[in-house]
């Protein structure tokens, strides 16, 4: 029926996992009804499987299984049953069975004798739930027992609040929401418009390329050493053990797109505006004076005519940019790039964030996630991870003696893939590159000068060191990196592999060495998302900056993040853009379904929040929503339309076909006249995204197509080109799964 009913609990958790009984409460002499929750957590059980459970008047009538009443399922391992017990019923006999979800195969009942409660007490010692499968397979699942004394006046106001709850949508007449009651016939009509106990029943598949890295090992998705593959190539003991004479080369000139300037725009000012596909801010001659064209989104960059040609001469080639000199991007972070070109020192154009710190504190996750936030805020990243080098070149099945100190044929080795991986990553810098994040352990002196000396004159090091002193945490991330890194693919014992990563981590231990060199950064203690410290030194710069405001606020907790669009509006019902139009009827159907879905999904999430936008459909589809803090965010307002809003595409392409052709060439950078591009929408995001790091609870964001487009390339790791074709479509629903192992995606169609 729902537990809005104030109760009091009459007993309190066994060792177990089973609830046990406690002492009778006053309210069971003064009418009050037993409220009983039966719960499984169920870890390792197949997707074909429901939990059941069976047994006497009033729970089920009978112990026939094939009227067994399913346990709903309340999160990813968490199933429950609650009921109201008749005073006259107050001695259950009951006992869990597991039942095919479609098939007609034999139930599974649980081994051992029948449950008994009775007045809320479980009887007998506490014990989880057995099962015996195929074969010999045994599977073991906790349970968790709980009865509560309600009072007949908190029974009758929960229901009324069920009652109301759910009763049927005014909109077309349509029941909203059902609760499968019974096996009573329902018509195809009432059908389409109800919401299934089981959430499971609209998750659909993601396309392709969606977000699931958790399911690859993180460091096999870094890039590919091309050093490797070259034919013949091979770095000397020389090359490690010396400074190399390292000299800057000559930037290559590139054949730039050329711009045709219309004269007759010329304004007294000195502005000349035109029509660009201003793929990057370029340098342009004209009249032999230098000027740099700052874009602004296609079909309406402007040229700028410098004050003087020595000023911009300070550090930048004008003539002969690199292929990514600029990043791709507008506003802030744009200001901030031509800033550092203009005035920075030629190697700080070229960043390398070098990770330090012994394994399993990590590294790794880290790197990829400040690779995804530098890709997205449109800076060129790429992440080269040593370990992958090193499997490579000498294989993946390497025992902990190849770690050790005292080494020294394994010593050699680490260090020839350490120059071979920074090799690869200045020779990509070089080729217009801008930040390389550098994923190794590096946990010695003698390993960071190497880097350093190769480094020198070519790119700025900033040291990034992971520190951690939580052993729970370690042994977590010591038991996920020997089930999920390929250098135990091989090890079909885990505890074999188990040991040997724990002695590859005693000797990396004994020979470790703090970061006290350069510029660097210490996040301390920081994975928890509770406290932790971060120390920097040496910091300077905007990008430096917003990496290192970046790190502040990531952790690991997991937690799920809930993606949609608003319903259906009535502007989108006639395929006008932009506006404040009020939702549809099928719009405010899929208001009262999500609102529906979310006390399913979260209703054990007391401290989620609902975000939306300022715009009216996104705060009328969350108005259903009820028990939770919703916050408006004018970041989250779709991306503005300008002079075009309230128009359609049709009339567009029919009026200014001009401007219709400029954003269907390139729809990232294309800027509406006095309106917004792609690229400004993700820079406003940039608070959004840094907020959703730093929550430690879900999050519903309920905002527009161009912004969930920007929000969604930044988890799942788009590229920016493909932003605004990512498909995001209506009444559906994207799950984000964020946590220690990476990002999961998973999406429900509620209509």
């Amino acid at each position: 029926m729902g537990a809005a009913a104030s109760r009091n609990a009459s007993g309190s958790s066994h060792g177990g996992g089973e609830g046990g009984g406690g002492e009778e409460t006053e309210e069971q002499g003064n009418g009050s009804q037993l409220y009983v929750s039966l719960k499984m957590e169920t870890y390792k059980l197949g997707g074909e499987l429901v939990p059941h459970v069976c047994g006497s008047v009033p729970l089920v009538g009978s112990w026939d299984t094939s009227g067994a009443l399913p346990l709903e399922r309340e999160s990813t391992s968490m199933w429950e049953l609650s009921f109201v017990v008749p005073p006259n019923h107050e001695t259950l006999d009951f006992k869990f069975l597991l039942k095919p979800k479609r098939s007609n195969d034999p139930c599974i009942l649980e081994k051992g004798p029948e449950r008994q409660l009775v007045g809320g007490k479980l009887l007998g010692d506490p014990k989880p739930a057995v099962f015996k499968l195929s074969g010999d397979e045994v599977h073991e699942y906790t349970v968790f027992i709980k009865g509560y004394r309600v009072s007949p006046f908190d029974l009758a106001a929960s229901w009324r609040a069920y009652q109301d709850n759910f009763q049927p949508s005014t909109v077309r007449g349509i029941p909203d929401v059902s609760i499968n009651s019974g096996s009573g016939e329902t018509n195809e009509k009432s059908s389409s418009a109800s919401l299934e106990l089981d959430l499971e029943h609209y998750v659909i598949p993601s396309p392709l390329g969606h977000a699931n890295s958790s399911q690859v090992y993180a460091a096999n998705m870094t890039e590919n050493p091309r050093s490797l593959f070259r034919t013949g190539r091979s770095m000397s003991t020389s090359v490690l053990n010396s400074q190399r004479d390292v000299a800057t080369p000559t930037d290559a000139p590139e054949v730039m797109e050329s711009t045709a300037l219309d004269a007759g725009k010329i304004s007294g000012s000195g502005l000349v505006e035109s029509k660009s596909s201003g793929t990057y801010p370029q340098m342009q001659k004209q009249e032999g004076r230098r000027e740099i064209i700052m874009d602004r989104g296609v079909g309406s960059p402007i040229v700028i005519r410098s004050p003087s040609e020595t000023t911009l001469n300070v550090g930048f080639n004008l003539d002969s940019p690199s292929k990514h000199s600029m990043p791709e991007a507008a506003g802030a972070v744009t200001a901030g790039a031509v800033a550092d070109q203009m005035l920075g020192l030629k190697e700080d154009r070229h960043l390398a964030i070098v990770l330090v710190g012994l394994p399993a504190r990590g590294k790794t996750f880290t790197a990829a996630k400040l690779t995804r936030y530098l890709h997205w805020l449109g800076h060129d990243t790429k992440h080269f991870n040593v370990g992958k080098y090193r499997r490579l070149k000498h294989g993946a099945n390497q025992s902990a003696d190849f770690f050790r100190g005292d080494n020294p044929e394994g010593l050699e080795a680490r260090n020839e893939v350490a120059a071979l991986a920074m090799e690869d990553m200045i020779a990509w810098m070089q080729e217009g590159g801008q930040v390389g994040i550098f994923d190794a352990t590096n946990s010695t002196r003698d390993r960071r000068n190497m880097l350093m000396r190769l480094a020198e004159g070519r790119c700025k090091i900033i040291f990034l060191e992971t520190i951690c002193n939580d052993r729970k945490i370690i042994e977590r991330n010591i038991r996920l990196k020997v089930q999920q890194s390929p250098d135990y693919a091989g090890e079909t014992d885990f505890e074999a592999g188990y040991n040997d990563f724990r002695i590859r981590l005693e000797n990396y231990e004994k020979v470790y060495e703090p970061v006290e060199e350069g510029s660097y950064i210490k996040m301390i203690d920081m994975v928890s998302g509770h406290g932790g410290q971060i120390q920097v030194n040496n910091i300077s710069g905007y990008l430096p900056g917003r990496i290192v405001f970046f790190l502040v606020n990531t952790h690991l907790t997991p937690r799920p993040i809930l993606l949609t669009r608003h319903g259906e509006s009535i502007d989108n019902v006639r395929s006008r853009i932009g506006g404040d139009s009020v939702l549809s009827d099928s719009g405010e159907i899929y208001a009262k379904k999500l609102a529906n879905f979310v006390e399913k999904r979260l209703k054990k999430e007391r401290a989620a929040s609902i975000w939306t936008s300022t715009l009216q459909r996104t705060v009328l589809t969350a108005s259903h929503v009820v028990g939770f803090p919703k916050i408006q965010w004018r970041a989250l307002d779709e991306i503005n339309a300008g002079v075009y809003d309230g128009l359609t595409y049709e009339e567009i392409k029919k009026n200014m076909p001009d401007e219709y052709q400029s954003r269907k060439k390139d729809k990232l950078r294309y800027r509406y006249p006095r309106g917004e591009s792609y690229l400004d929408v993700i820079q406003r995001l940039e608070p959004v995204i840094i907020e959703l790091e730093r929550q430690r609870a879900p999050v519903v964001v309920i905002s527009h197509q161009a912004v969930l487009r920007a929000l969604y390339a930044y988890f799942a790791d788009r590229p920016l080109h493909e932003i605004p074709h990512i498909e995001m479509p209506l009444h559906t629903i994207i799950e984000i799964q964020m946590g220690v192992t990476g990002v999961q995606e998973k999406r429900y169609k509620l209509m």
